[in-house]
């Protein structure tokens, strides 16, 4: 199953059912289609915050030129980050490098507290696409990543959220700059798998609902570029697209 999050005609947030295959969704008897320009494609959830894991594809450690961890790196973005489906996130001015980083997102369903790995996936609502813009310029130069990570915008997640039987668990992820693929991998090829992030995670915090893990880049990040649009697509979830502008 698939849901999504949208502003209706009349400026109401609205949570209904999405059919992939018509792009409409079902919301109280009415359905909409998200293509029709009266409609907003919101984020698929509002997080308290996002939970970041730093090279968790071994590929990605070795292009930045960094070791692989022997347990998940972890970070946070706040939820001034979440951008939407559709959105034109504006980037800090004046920088050198802002990349782009493709990651399988994992949206929490319930409060959690220590989690063990075998009941991990109890807790997951299901999976959508993010983007983990970055600021190199900043994130280069302090230890806790706020500038580098943590920005407006930083965190355009969507379009929709897919319940984890729609997923398959080698499910592609891949990143396109103006239509040209950018980075290709897999979910197979993370050192560190959802429910092993979890329990990691949930040792230390609690995870609220609507919550979200986001799960690492591979290889392939880059910089981007002002009127650049970026499509992050993940099998059995969808492709968020989004504009860039550099001020």
């Amino acid at each position: 199953m698939y849901r999504a999050r949208f502003r209706d005609p009349a400026g109401s947030i609205r949570e209904g059912e999405y059919d992939p295959e018509a792009d409409t969704v079902a919301f109280g008897g009415e359905e909409y289609a998200l293509s029709d320009p009266a409609i907003d494609v919101l984020a698929p959830t509002e997080p308290s915050k996002i939970v970041c894991i730093g090279r968790n594809y071994a590929d990605h450690a070795a292009e930045l030129g960094n070791d692989v961890p022997d347990r998940p790196l972890l970070f946070l973005k706040p939820p001034n980050a979440v951008a939407s489906h559709g959105d034109t996130v504006t980037v800090p001015a004046g920088k050198d490098r802002i990349d782009w980083e493709a990651e399988f997102a994992v949206v929490i369903g319930e409060q959690c507290k220590a989690v063990d790995a075998a009941d991990a996936m109890d807790v997951v609502a299901g999976f959508t696409c993010l983007n983990d813009v970055s600021n190199r310029d900043d994130q280069d130069r302090e230890q806790n990543w706020v500038r580098g990570k943590a920005f407006d915008g930083a965190a355009p997640l969507g379009p929709v959220l897919a319940t984890p039987d729609e997923v398959p668990a080698d499910a592609s992820v891949e990143l396109r700059v103006n239509g040209e693929t950018k980075q290709s991998s897999d979910r197979e090829h993370m050192i560190f798998d959802v429910p092993t992030l979890i329990e990691e995670i949930t040792t230390y915090l609690t995870l609220e609902p609507g919550d979200v893990i986001a799960t690492g880049t591979p290889e392939g990040v880059g910089a981007l570029a002002d009127g650049d649009t970026v499509e992050v697509e993940i099998e059995g979830v969808g492709t968020l697209e989004h504009d860039v502008r550099v001020p």
